[in-house]
C-alpha cells in the first residue's frame, strides 16, 4: 500500500553570516541580503520521507515551501534526492510573516494539495528556532502531531497507525499515533542522503514561473509540454484561498526588534595546571566578580 507524503521545507538565511544589513527598516529579516541554505532539520525530515517511500512502493513525496521565488532551490534539492514534486508559495502579501501567519499559509496550501497520509517537517528552522510552525499546522488541520521525532520505527497504512521514536529531554520515548498526522523531526535523526546524479541531470532545469524571464518562458513552453516535470508548481495567496488578514505582516502579531551578530572574544586568558588550589581560587574570583553565583 502506498503513501501520500508531504514534506515541509524552508530556505533559511545562513545564520553563520549575519551582517549589518540582516534586518529591514520594518524589523523583518532581510532574506534577500543573506546567503540562503536548506534548513538542516528539514533535510532530516526529507530523509525519513524517502525511507518511507522505499518501504512502501508507489508512495509519492510532495515538498512544500513558502518564501521568495529563489526558495524554489530547496524544491530542486529535494527532487535531486528523491522527491516527486514540489510546490512554492510565493507572493508579496506573504512577506514579513511570523510563525502564526506562516503556519496558516502552509496549512492552506496543504488543503489545496489535498490527499496526504503524513506531513513531515524539521523540528524548527535555524532563522527562528521557535519549533512552532509544525505544531501550529497540525492544530489548524485538526491532526495528531508527534514532535521531536528521531526515527519512524514502523507504519501500517491499513491500520492507519505509526510508531515513532522521540528524542526528548531526559531520554527517549516511543509513541504510537493514528494517520494522518504531522511529524516534526530532530536534527539528531538520520542525515539526508546526497543528491542522485541522474536526478540532478533530470531536474537541474526545473523552475517556477517567477524564476523565468518572458523570453525564457516563451523558449521553455515547448520543452515543458514534453517535460512537464520541469515546471515546479507556483501558488500565490489567492491560489490557496488565503485570508489577507491572516497572512504576511498583517497576520503576524510578532515583531522582531533587531538581529545582532554577537562574537565572543576573550579579553584575557590564563593557563592553569588543574590543581585544586588554582581551581578554588578561580571559582572564588568568579564569585566575587558575580560572573557565577
Amino acid at each position: 500500500m502506498s503513501l501520500k507524503i508531504v514534506v515541509l521545507a524552508k530556505q533559511v538565511p545562513d545564520t553563520r553570516n549575519v551582517g549589518p544589513d540582516a534586518m529591514t527598516p520594518e524589523g523583518t529579516v532581510n532574506r534577500a541580503a543573506l546567503p540562503a541554505v536548506f534548513n538542516p532539520e528539514d533535510l532530516n525530515a526529507l530523509e525519513q520521507a524517502l525511507r518511507l517511500k522505499e518501504q512502501f512502493p508507489g508512495s509519492t513525496i510532495s515538498v512544500l515551501t513558502m518564501g521568495l521565488p529563489k526558495s524554489a532551490e530547496v524544491i530542486r534539492e529535494a527532487l535531486y534526492r528523491g522527491a516527486d514534486q514540489g510546490y512554492v508559495v510565493t507572493d508579496r502579501p506573504l512577506g514579513g510573516a511570523d510563525t502564526l501567519a506562516t503556519s496558516y499559509t502552509l496549512s492552506q496550501a496543504i488543503k489545496k494539495i489535498g490527499d496526504y497520509d503524513i506531513i513531515l517537517g524539521g523540528r524548527q528552522a535555524i532563522d527562528g528556532d521557535t519549533a512552532q510552525v509544525g505544531p501550529q499546522i497540525a492544530e489548524k488541520l485538526g491532526l495528531t502531531q508527534v514532535t521531536y521525532a528521531e526515527e519512524i520505527l514502523s507504519l501500517d497504512p491499513e491500520k492507519k497507525k505509526i510508531v515513532v521514536k522521540r528524542h526528548i529531554d531526559g531520554g527517549v520515548e516511543t509513541v504510537e499515533a493514528p494517520l494522518p498526522l504531522v511529524v516534526t523531526v530532530n536534527g539528531s535523526a538520520a542525515p539526508c542522503r546526497p543528491r542522485n546524479a541522474k536526478r540532478l541531470m533530470k531536474y537541474k532545469n526545473a523552475t517556477i514561473a517567477a524564476e523565468r524571464t518572458p523570453e525564457q518562458a516563451e523558449a521553455l513552453a515547448p520543452v515543458l509540454e514534453k517535460k512537464p516535470y520541469l515546471n515546479i508548481t507556483q501558488w500565490g495567496a489567492a491560489d490557496i484561498d488565503a485570508d489577507p488578514a491572516q497572512i504576511g505582516k498583517a497576520g503576524s502579531p510578532t515583531n522582531v526588534k533587531a538581529v545582532q551578530n554577537i562574537v565572543f572574544k576573550a579579553k584575557e586568558s590564563r593557563t592553569m595546571t588543574g590543581s585544586d588550589d588554582e581551581i578554588d581560587t578561580l571559582i572564588q574570583e568568579l564569585l566575587n566578580e558575580k560572573i557565577i553565583g
